[in-house]
């Protein structure tokens, strides 16, 4: 059984709908405040045990880098327990990423990517005063610590249209995982094993995957992965209008691209037209298989969400490895409806990816899934929507009496940073503040 009452909330339970959330981070400058952080953060932070308690609806989460460990002092032959590419860094994994060009480190935004980034706080809440409650155990847990600097901040919060910048209905797809008593979205899917997002425990191949030592350290935590992603949804609007026939054509392409339509329905269920009541209904939107679509004459295979998760496509044997959490909310302005120009601003999503293994959950999937098209046939051809694109990138789906493919694809989502971190488990932040070396 899972050691709910040892695990972060922010692991297991899904984000609010609607929701406000912040993220900040922090810069550790002197040992032994950071360690007296971790101790206050031990009682602040929301355990998954407890979805029923005052605290839950507002919940705070906390993640640490590699130079946040090194930061607090912990011991040389903990630090090199950890994941290799968590060792490394999101912005040295840039390349395998596909973090170039306009996406790459030297563009970031400051302080993303660098050695200054020690701890990530996650304020998360359905309304802005249930948001402000989890500030103030945050803001209570750094108060009269000098040594402990705020370095960055990003709100975020649910659009008007409970919809992401490019338009789609978000959030809706989540795994059940084994033991934590909650439902996951998809009825086909068999629970996956707790081993592949929680530390400590059996994952799909059977065995209990190595872990950050001591088991006191490891043990109920997880690695998760941020990014800030800006998305040119003016950019995307530009695209469709020039590659359809009509506004009709829009949608279709627009769901094409996805594998929804902007309401949430999914093409598997609905594939000549939108239907709002089921993107809607939550027990029927993600309720839906591929077996009886292998050409993909309803979903395409180069469809953003069946490139994401497969489900039970011909790699089936496989795709359970590389299953992760995901989570989005949305920063900045809505860009208006029918604006087609770019107003500067900036808006996109703050992602975090969560698993037990980056290499084989986040990295794969990134790298080979949504940047390649090997794996279902598709070539050199990336996710049109998600993809590093660079101007020349195609995307073709199967129509009758021929296929239908565009060309030109230009990159609509750009990275602006992010980082590699490790979620600890409660106890653990109590033995980093507990700490004597």
């Amino acid at each position: 059984m899972l050691e709910l009452d040892d695990i972060q909330s922010g692991v297991l339970r899904p984000r609010p709908s609607p929701y406000v959330a912040t993220y900040i981070l922090l810069r550790i400058d002197d040992r032994s405040a950071g360690r007296e952080l971790m101790r206050r953060l031990g009682s602040a932070v929301t355990a998954a045990a407890h979805p029923n308690s005052p605290i839950a609806d507002c919940g705070l989460s906390v993640a640490l880098t590699y130079h946040g460990l090194e930061a607090l002092g912990v011991p040389e032959d903990s630090l090199d327990s950890f994941a290799w590419e968590f060792r490394q860094g999101m912005a040295a994994r840039a390349k395998a990423l596909g973090d170039d060009g306009e996406s790459s480190p030297e563009h970031w935004e400051p302080p993303l990517g660098t050695s200054d980034v020690h701890v990530v706080l996650t304020a998360l809440s359905p309304d802005q005063v249930r948001l402000e409650a989890a500030l103030a155990r945050a803001h209570a847990a750094l108060r009269e610590l000098g040594g402990v600097e705020a370095i960055w901040r990003q709100d975020c919060h649910a659009l008007s249209t409970g919809k992401e910048p490019f338009g789609f209905k978000d959030g809706i797809s989540h795994p059940a995982v084994e033991g934590s008593g909650i439902p996951g979205s998809n009825p086909h899917e068999a629970p996956l094993r707790s081993g592949e997002f929680v530390l400590g425990y059996p994952d799909e191949t059977g065995g209990v995957s190595p872990m950050p030592q001591p088991d006191v350290l490891g043990r109920n935590g997880t690695y998760v992965a941020f990014r800030k992603l800006h998305q040119r949804v003016a950019a995307f609007r530009q695209y469709l209008k020039n590659a359809a026939s009509s506004t009709e054509d829009e949608e279709v392409l627009a769901a094409k691209m996805m594998g929804r339509w902007r309401s949430g329905a999914p093409l598997a269920l609905c594939p000549h037209h939108d239907a709002p009541g089921l993107g809607a209904d939550a027990s029927r939107n993600n309720d839906f298989h591929y077996s009886d679509d292998p050409t993909g004459y309803k979903t395409p295979p180069a469809s953003h969400i069946r490139r994401a998760n497969p489900r039970d496509a011909s790699v089936a044997g496989v795709v359970r490895l590389h299953r992760m959490i995901r989570r989005g909310t949305a920063y900045g302005p809505e860009l208006p409806d029918g604006v087609l120009e770019d107003d500067g601003a900036e808006r996109g999503l703050m992602f975090a990816f969560i698993g037990a293994h980056l290499g084989r959950q986040f990295e794969f999937v990134q790298a080979e899934w949504l940047n390649a098209g090997e794996f279902l046939g598709l070539g050199e051809a990336k996710d049109p929507l998600a993809g590093a694109h660079d101007g020349t990138g195609v995307f073709s789906f199967p129509k009758r009496p021929i296929p239908r493919r565009l060309q030109g694809l230009p990159l609509f989502v750009v990275t602006r940073g992010g980082e590699y971190c490790f979620m600890p488990g409660l106890r653990a932040l109590r033995w980093l503040g507990d700490l004597r070396t």
